[in-house]
């Protein structure tokens, strides 16, 4: 008996298989991977800083008061308050001549204090945690000792300019001298930090450059200055601008501990203006303007620095 067997049939073949298959697999196991890799890091931004400062908003349109138990709905009156206020304006002037006086010259010494290091033979690790140590040492403790420094008539400041017949000043108490003063407290804190940047990014100039440098020619320091040494720390002079532009504009401590924005408001920077405003006055609802438009004036300022200064920069 002849027994008949059916063909196998076929079967089509799947729109899911094949090599386009697989690479919709490994793109969504990188997707994935991509995922649990950021998610931590995604999460904490918005809940350190983007809840904050949704927060913060919202109290900024309110007229509360810390410790009030009812607020009520002002919309934009802070905000309105705030660029009529003439302390405001102040304070954000003597920011703004803070920073100017900061920022260049910690950039400047910075550099000048790496390239001697860097050139010398011995104690360079010395010399590395000597200027950095202000960095990382307790402010509210530095400004006491700098308080004692520039005392009027006991400071060991006075007492050398008078020695050398320069005139001296009571330079925490003197409208004309008290943001200078502070800015001297500043330099002196941000210049090891710059320093040490500035000395990993000579660190990493390849010796190569300077001898094609003295080939063509430059063999003087300040010809391999110009045409080596400044050009190849571009990224890392951005860097350190930007980053001791935001510690200016955050600057606090010396000012609470030293003037308390005084005499007469001489002193007065943003970030005390808000802490006075906040939690002495208690009008938290203006404070919290306040804090917006710090915000976005110190993130402005950040962005159109950095955008200038990229079109000078050389990447190797």
């Amino acid at each position: 008996m002849t027994v008949a067997i059916d063909p196998v049939p076929k079967t089509r073949p799947s729109s899911t298989d094949g090599p386009g298959a697989a690479a919709r697999a490994m793109a969504a196991g990188e997707a994935m991977a991509a995922f649990w890799l950021a998610g931590p890091a995604t999460v904490a931004l918005i809940a350190l800083f983007i809840l904050p400062v949704l927060a913060v908003l919202g109290i900024a349109l309110t007229d509360w008061q810390f410790g009030a138990t009812s607020l009520r709905f002002v919309g934009l009156a802070n905000f309105r308050e705030v660029f009529g206020d003439p302390d405001f304006q102040v304070s954000f002037l003597n920011t703004l001549i803070y920073v100017s006086i900061v920022v260049p010259a910690t950039v400047v010494l910075g550099l000048v204090v790496a390239l001697l290091v860097e050139s010398g033979r011995s104690l360079r690790a010395f010399y590395r945690a000597v200027h950095f140590l202000p960095y990382m040492a307790m402010l509210a403790a530095m400004a006491i000792s700098w308080e004692a420094l520039l005392h009027p008539t006991i400071g060991l400041v006075n007492h050398i300019f008078a020695a050398a017949g320069l005139p001296t000043a009571n330079w925490l108490r003197d409208e004309n001298t008290v943001l200078a003063a502070l800015a001297v407290i500043g330099i002196w804190q941000n210049l090891g930090f710059a320093m040490v940047l500035f000395l990993a990014g000579l660190k990493g100039i390849p010796k190569d450059l300077y001898d094609a440098a003295s080939v063509d020619g430059a063999d003087l320091w300040l010809d391999r200055l110009r045409t080596v040494t400044l050009p190849m720390l571009g990224p890392t002079t951005m860097f350190v601008v930007i980053v001791v532009a935001l510690n200016a504009f955050r600057v606090f401590d010396t000012v609470q501990i030293l003037t308390q924005g005084g005499p007469r408001h001489s002193s007065d920077v943003l970030l005390y203006t808000l802490y006075r405003e906040s939690f002495e006055y208690l009008r938290t609802g203006y404070g919290a303007a306040v804090t917006i438009v710090f915000l976005v004036i110190v993130v402005s300022l950040t962005l159109f620095q950095a955008r200038v200064m990229d079109r000078k920069v050389h990447y190797s």
